[in-house]
């Protein structure tokens, strides 16, 4: 293994010159730092980044924690990160939570001992309160994506649910729909607390009643419990309409509805929040309030980096992006 005493052996200086040269630190001519350079790309040398990190206190490596690596919209997040991430010169490292709270409290512990320099972090719930605690105590900087934590004061980058949701209920009763029903994702997530809230001032402002027995709140990962539609399609005032929360809950409903022999838009009418990412281009059926992902993993990160490096604000930054209904073939007037 080439060490930096080979290279400053070659090159004619000492290990303390070679070793400024790899940190960037200290006083050296540029004539110097040009030949330890050369002589470093011909002994084919990589720097210990441990080593590295021990003398700048910085490992010029960050954390992304996402709840659900197959949902379109944190894949689409991820590489905005990554991007932005790898243009101002850091390595990104990727973890998923599964929307788990111990499997979040897992990466949190192995962020920890990596030391990474910081963290964008799309919580589980608001129970995720007790792991950013941890990152706070011991000095790692973190941005919060996507879902507020009541307690925890951050930069934050979400996205308007509320307008969102409200806009996808507004544009069934446009056409005619007043039996509406919203799967949800559970009520300790501030997004579906957001949602439902556009969900029934939507219905409020049109001097519509909102039942309780038309809304479901499970997972926003993925829909499995089929007796919840069941008791939907049933019921004696059935829906006509259906608000999926997100769009994994909607892929669930619309499989669910077509193992029964109901078609959308047909049978029901379905919108969802959240659109699909690029495959969108290649089947545009769902309508969907449509946020930017990208922006949220681009913008996330660039706050990440600002606060890491000294150039951000003392107060705590709140970016909220909106959203765009795109009106699509999932939805229909009532006759």
């Amino acid at each position: 293994m080439i060490t930096i005493y080979d290279i400053a052996e070659k090159a004619g200086v000492s290990a303390m010159t070679v070793s400024r040269v790899i940190n960037n630190t200290g006083r050296i001519s540029e004539a110097t730092r040009k030949r330890v350079k050369k002589v470093m790309e011909e002994l084919h040398y990589i720097p210990n980044s441990m080593a590295r990190s021990l003398v700048l206190q910085k490992t010029k490596i960050l954390s992304l924690l996402i709840t659900d690596i197959t949902n379109p919209f944190y894949t689409t997040l991820a590489r905005g990160a990554e991007d932005a991430a790898l243009r101002a010169g850091y390595r990104l490292l990727f973890a998923n939570s599964d929307e788990d709270y111990a499997k979040e409290k897992g990466y949190v512990d192995m962020m920890l001992s990596t030391r990474v320099d910081g963290v964008l972090f799309a919580p589980t719930g608001d129970h995720s309160l007790e792991n950013l605690l941890q990152l706070q105590k011991h000095n790692i900087p973190f941005v919060v994506l996507d879902r507020e934590i009541p307690g925890i004061e951050a930069d934050l980058v979400l996205g308007d649910s509320k307008e969102g949701a409200r806009k996808l209920v507004e544009h069934l009763i446009e056409l005619g729909h007043r039996r509406i029903a919203m799967i949800n994702g559970s009520p300790d997530v501030s997004t579906a607390r957001l949602r439902y809230t556009g969900y029934r001032e939507a219905h409020l402002l049109s001097g519509l009643a909102v039942e309780d027995s038309l809304v479901i709140h499970r997972n926003f990962r993925d829909f499995q419990d089929e007796s919840a539609l069941d008791a939907l399609i049933h019921h004696e005032n059935p829906p006509t309409a259906i608000f999926a929360a997100n769009n994994m809950l909607a892929i669930g409903v619309i499989q669910a509805l077509r193992k029964r022999g109901l078609q959308v838009p047909s049978d029901l009418s379905v919108v969802c929040f959240d659109g699909f990412g690029p495959t969108d281009a290649l089947n545009p059926f769902l309508t969907v309030a449509s946020q930017p992902a990208y922006q949220f993993g681009a913008l996330g990160m660039q706050l990440l980096i600002e606060r890491i490096e000294g150039e951000a604000t003392l107060e705590h930054r709140k970016m909220i992006l909106p959203s765009e209904l795109l009106i699509r073939s999932s939805t229909q007037a009532l006759a």
